[in-house]
């Protein structure tokens, strides 16, 4: 696992040890990121059930003015820390040891998000929790861009139920990423 492009390009990143995480491969990663491309500059990052943190890094590198990584696992937020250490990137970040389902209260007045990235883990519904915790939340501007990594079968019918509109759907091989914007009227800023 590596920084794919950006001021870090090529350092390498440690793994959470064990099967509790599953990192985004380096080809999928790279087709995530030419997506956001035009998103990443200057954004504020939130990088849930961050694990490594690869993806909020990746973003940091790229250009990312500040990123946040909410994360529950002991162990991964000390994997995280060590990644942002070793590159350089602590002064740019954020690490919390919590649940994501909690980060839109726990951020209120802390940080308003350009780009919120989420890789929960898969076949439990916890994307719906957080977009939920998420709406109307002053964490999110109107055009804050959702961006959730799931299994090719999950099913998100239910979206815009929750407020938020599918701009895009980008399947691979074994999963896919999903990206989302809060529906008209859905945010308070």
């Amino acid at each position: 696992m590596r920084i794919i492009a950006g001021k870090c390009r090529s350092l390498p990143l440690k793994a959470v040890p064990g099967k509790t995480t599953r990192p985004t491969t380096d080809r999928i990663k790279e087709t995530l990121f030419n997506i956001l491309q035009g998103y990443i500059p200057g954004a504020v990052f939130l990088d849930l059930f961050a694990g490594s943190g690869a993806i909020g890094i990746e973003a940091l590198s790229r250009g990312a003015s500040h990123a946040w990584f909410v994360e529950h696992d002991r162990t991964a937020i000390r994997v995280i820390q060590d990644n942002l250490r070793f590159a350089k990137l602590t002064q740019d970040a954020d690490v919390l040891q919590l649940n994501a389902e909690d980060a839109a209260i726990r951020l209120e007045g802390r940080a308003v998000f350009d780009v919120v990235f989420m890789d929960p883990p898969y076949g439990q519904g916890l994307e719906k929790n957080v977009l939920l915790a998420f709406r109307g939340s002053p964490c999110i501007y109107a055009d804050t861009l959702f961006v959730i990594e799931s299994s090719l079968d999950t099913d998100f019918s239910w979206m815009q139920d929750f407020g938020y509109d599918m701009i895009k759907e980008k399947c691979y091989k074994t999963n896919k990423h999903i990206f989302a914007k809060p529906a008209e009227g859905a945010c308070r800023t």
